[in-house]
């Protein structure tokens, strides 16, 4: 069985966030998430995330499926783990896997490649390491002349010589738990940090003659994390430039990669074209030949085949096949747009159904509303859905006009293919086929500006 321990409990005091670290968000969503969804897609069965800094945040976002340990206060690595001895003490005969809760970029291959080197070998411990060019904070990875593992020193303690050791510890192990159940027991805090390193249960199990490994990863870049903001920019752009190139390979067409920032979980279908400065996060599903943007952001939302998204936002909707949107739209919560429906400029749409083929050219406002099929809407019309205390809705039917200038007070009626003359105010229902005047009788006095003289004299 696969087990996993994730480290999260640092502050992050570079970072300057008021969250904890791992919260901080790579591509609007918390490093931690992405290190969760890569242990459960390597096949671990059971979790433990090991919380520190504002431990209520972490523990309400991971749920109640995952199970949690508190460590305080924060003596290193290894006293982190130790904070898990009863997680562990129920999985000494599993591998357990343990990893930081800010390395967003670990994924399940590299995580079962080390399982299988680790299982093969035989090994009580396997590391992830990495060959990097920047020696600086690592923890560096010492072999002997034949290449056999030695030992982990933290750079803090590393002398010149060790600092040049250009192996890297990507913070990340597979253990037998009953291994590092008695590792743990046996780990001081003699280092210069005063601190218990989980690093030094590598040595302690190469001197009971246990089998130890390090698998060294073909990417380095999937050991990064981030202590700081500028680390943190670093993640979000390989992040985003490695769901970008995978959805390309699936034939999503993004010709400028420019301000494009897709979420991992977005589904995009093959020949549907992505234009710069679109933002898509969430379970957001797209269909097969859109066009999306640009300047479009969409969260969590279902947009069906060949539809057309220009400078909208559209948020926990649905726009279903040939519809098309924009400029300067937006759809809010709960919303449907059916098949062919077309909103123009400067509309907005919360909490409605607009029917197949109906059409909202320019500067609208549709709020909680049952709207029919082939429903013309003229411009400036506007929803009155809310009296000061509740949300009302209105229901329009099939084949209806609605006057530019219209205000539908709610809750109101409008038949079936009827007819609202413009600038009307309706408040009372409209039976099928009837029209609507809803405004005062035009007034025309003559010689009025001659007695009153309303304007400024002209020189």
């Amino acid at each position: 069985m696969k087990c996993a321990i994730i480290l999260a409990g640092g502050k992050g005091t570079r970072m300057k966030a008021d969250c904890p670290k791992v919260m901080c968000n790579v591509i609007f969503k918390p490093m931690i998430s992405y290190v969760i969804d890569a242990v459960k897609e390597a096949g671990a069965e059971d979790i433990c995330v090991i919380t520190g800094y504002k431990h209520e945040e972490v523990e309400a976002y991971v749920g109640k499926d995952i199970k949690t340990a508190l460590q305080q206060p924060q003596l290193g690595t290894g006293h982190a783990v130790m904070q898990a001895t009863e997680f562990i003490k129920g999985h000494t005969d599993d591998e357990i896997l343990i990893l930081n809760g800010d390395g967003p970029l670990m994924d399940a291959q590299t995580i079962n490649k080390a399982y299988t080197y680790h299982k093969e070998n035989n090994n009580s411990i396997t590391l992830i390491s990495a060959i990097v060019d920047d020696t600086e904070g690592i923890g560096h990875i010492q072999r002997d002349e034949n290449g056999t593992l030695l030992r982990i020193i933290e750079h803090k303690d590393a002398n010149d010589e060790e600092k040049k050791i250009n192996e890297s510890n990507a913070g990340c192990y597979w253990f037998n738990g009953g291994d590092l159940l008695y590792a743990l027991g046996k780990i001081t805090n003699n280092n210069a940090q005063n601190e218990y390193y989980l690093t030094d249960t590598l040595e302690i199990l190469i001197n009971e003659g246990k089998n130890a490994g390090a698998y060294v990863v073909e990417n380095s870049e999937v050991i990064l994390g981030a202590n700081d903001r500028k680390q943190l920019n670093d993640l979000n752009t390989i992040m985003r430039r490695n769901i970008n190139t995978r959805l390309m390979v699936e034939g999503v067409d993004i010709p400028c990669t420019d301000g494009v920032m897709i979420g991992k979980d977005v589904k995009i279908g093959n020949s549907t074209v992505i234009l710069p400065n679109t933002i898509i996060l969430g379970d957001t599903v797209i269909g097969s030949g859109c066009v999306i943007g640009p300047n479009t952001y969409i969260d969590s939302s279902t947009i069906g085949d060949n539809v057309v998204l220009d400078n909208c936002k559209i948020l926990d909707s649905t726009v279903e096949d040939g519809a098309d949107c924009g400029p300067f739209v937006k759809v809010r919560d709960n919303s449907t747009l059916k098949k062919g429906v077309h909103i123009g400029n400067f509309v907005e749409v919360k909490n409605s159904t607009i029917g197949e083929g109906t059409k909202s050219a320019h500067l609208t406002y549709i709020g909680d509303s049952d709207v029919g099929s082939g429903v013309n809407y003229g411009c400036g019309v506007a929803t009155c859905n809310y009296d000061g205390k509740e949300k009302h809705r209105c229901k329009i039917g099939d084949g209806a006009f609605i006057g530019c200038n219209t205000n539908l007070v709610a809750p109101v009626k409008i038949g079936n293919e009827a007819y609202i003359a413009a600038g009307s105010t309706i408040t009372d229902d409209v039976p099928d086929k009837a029209l609507a005047v809803a405004r005062a009788r035009q007034v025309i006095k003559d010689g009025w500006v001659d007695v009153k003289k309303p304007y400024k004299e002209k020189k």
